[in-house]
Order: structure tokens, then C-alpha cells, then sequence
């Protein structure tokens, strides 16, 4: 579905149409699932263990928070701000990581991430390396 809208050039009217996600064969069906329908979003009062990265080239920021119950991950969160793809990848990383073990959360490999979400075109990769990074990270604290 195609939304329009009109602008103004000066005494000229034109109409113009912005296109939805779906218009953009880049993302798979998966990837704008997760940005679309956010999994565990959110995040944990009092966390067990808690970690904010930031991507310092593009300004991508993803925070995870988690609860642990007998050494596995019960609860986890996240809040993303950023471009598509680190948004979906926020969501995926979570579904991935819990109810495992801390040690099979630590054993996640980033092809596993991108290849639950459907792939990435080359230019979003760092979205799977800020998810990563944010993983490793918050599993340093616990």
C-alpha cells in the first residue's frame, strides 16, 4: 500500500507518494517482520545485568536488559534507536537468546542472527555487530 501526500512548490501543486517498507526488496520478509512487530521491547526494571552500545560511525544505539532464574536468561529486552535493520536486529537477538543457558547465549555466533532474520544487505551489517557487541556485553556483567 502506497500512502501520497501533496507539496507546495511555490504556486504549483504536486503530488508525491512515499512507499511503505514492503517496497524495499532489500529487506527480507523476516527483518520487517522484526521492525514492524518488535519483539520484547522494552525494557527491565531492576535487570540483572544491563548494557547500552552505540555504533559511533552511524549513531546506532541498542540497550539490552535481562533477568536470570537458575543460570537461564527468563527475561530479556531491548530498546533500539537507529535504522531499520538495528531495530529488527534488537528484536531478533532477543528472541534468539531467551530461556537459553548464559553459556548458550554466549555460544550465538552472528550468521545465526543473520540468518534468522533473513539476511542483510552488505551496507546493514552493523546492525548485526551492534546486536553482537550488546550480547557479548550485557553477558560480561552477569
Amino acid at each position: 500500500m502506497v500512502q501520497g501526500f501533496e507539496f507546495s512548490l511555490g504556486s504549483r501543486r504536486s503530488a508525491m507518494t512515499l512507499p511503505t517498507l514492503q517496497s524495499f526488496p532489500m529487506y527480507s520478509p523476516q527483518l520487517l517482520d522484526h521492525f514492524e512487530h518488535p519483539r520484547n521491547a522494552g525494557e527491565i526494571a531492576d535487570p540483572d545485568a544491563s548494557v547500552q552500545i552505540e555504533n559511533p560511525a552511524c549513531g546506532d544505539i541498542l540497550k539490552l536488559t535481562l533477568k536470570v532464574t537458575a543460570n537461564r536468561i527468563s527475561e530479556i529486552r531491548f530498546l533500539a534507536k537507529g535504522c531499520v535493520p538495528a531495530m529488527a536486529c534488537g528484536s531478533q537477538i532477543t528472541e534468539l537468546v531467551q530461556g537459553r543457558t548464559i553459556q548458550e547465549a554466549k555460544q550465538i555466533r552472528r550468521q545465526e542472527l543473520i540468518d534468522k532474520i533473513g539476511g542483510l544487505p552488505e551496507a546493514s551489517a552493523h546492525a548485526s555487530h551492534l546486536a553482537m557487541d550488546a550480547l557479548k556485553a550485557v553477558l560480561k556483567k552477569l
